[in-house]
């Protein structure tokens, strides 16, 4: 994970639960320094997670769906190198909640919070990312078009396939970047969103997750891939 002995600095927006949680253990325990944020009063568990490594690991706090939170974090960081930048965002709506049904409210809360913030944040950041580094966010298979063949999770669905619509805008922008450009799919997941009946465990996602992530490092372009290294079709 370190290269000639520098240490790799990892910024994780959105890691005080589930997936972003266990992608801050994971580089950790391959010794990065991470910087890891959450929401006011939702780092607890970041925090407790620092007494074990608190040489390696700061704990931030930011609502990327406030703007002004994004700025006051970029602020602070300064002109921080940062090695692989990588946002985990996520809500849905009720499951069963087809467009039809959902809320006004909710289809925008859905779709800021999937993204627009997202790519808001990396916007504001990648100025922090120097041309041997990654920048990703956390996507998901149900982003992908072609693999709509059941219509289930319609809102969530459609959050992510503008997310990646999005990132792939950026990329376009950016079609001279030597940087990698990652949208990553975790698979269904039993975290408090993925719910019980998921079919992986975040330790069987996670670790190949970051994986993937670092095997990628160094190739230029937007890359939409599994958990297992796998290219999702868009």
């Amino acid at each position: 994970m370190t290269t000639d002995s520098v240490q790799k600095t990892v910024l994780l927006i959105g890691a005080s639960r589930g997936l972003g949680f266990a992608m801050a253990e994971e580089y950790l325990k391959h010794g990065a320094k991470v910087i890891a944020t959450g929401r006011a009063l939702s780092t607890d568990k970041l925090l407790q997670l620092q007494k074990v490594w608190p040489q390696q690991l700061e704990v931030e706090t930011a609502d990327i769906t406030v703007p002004q939170d994004v700025d006051a974090l970029h602020e602070r960081l300064g002109n921080r190198q940062i090695d692989l930048l990588f946002v985990n965002a996520g809500v849905k709506n009720a499951d069963g909640e087809t467009i039809a049904d959902v809320s006004t409210e909710e289809f925008i809360r859905v779709m800021v919070t999937n993204a627009l913030s997202p790519l808001r944040v990396i916007e504001k950041f990648e100025d922090l990312v120097p041309p041997t580094g990654s920048i990703g966010i956390m996507s998901s298979g149900q982003g992908s078009l072609t693999n709509n063949t059941n219509g289930n999770y319609e809102v969530y669905r459609g959050s992510k396939a503008a997310l990646n619509m999005f990132m792939r805008s950026f990329a376009a922008r950016h079609s001279e970047d030597p940087r990698t450009l990652l949208l990553m799919a975790p698979g269904w997941v039993q975290t408090d969103m993925g719910g019980p009946q998921a079919r992986l465990t975040i330790d069987e996602s996670i670790p190949n997750l970051v994986k993937t992530i670092e095997t990628y490092s160094g190739v230029p372009g937007l890359h939409y891939l599994d958990y297992q290294g796998k290219v999702v079709p868009w």
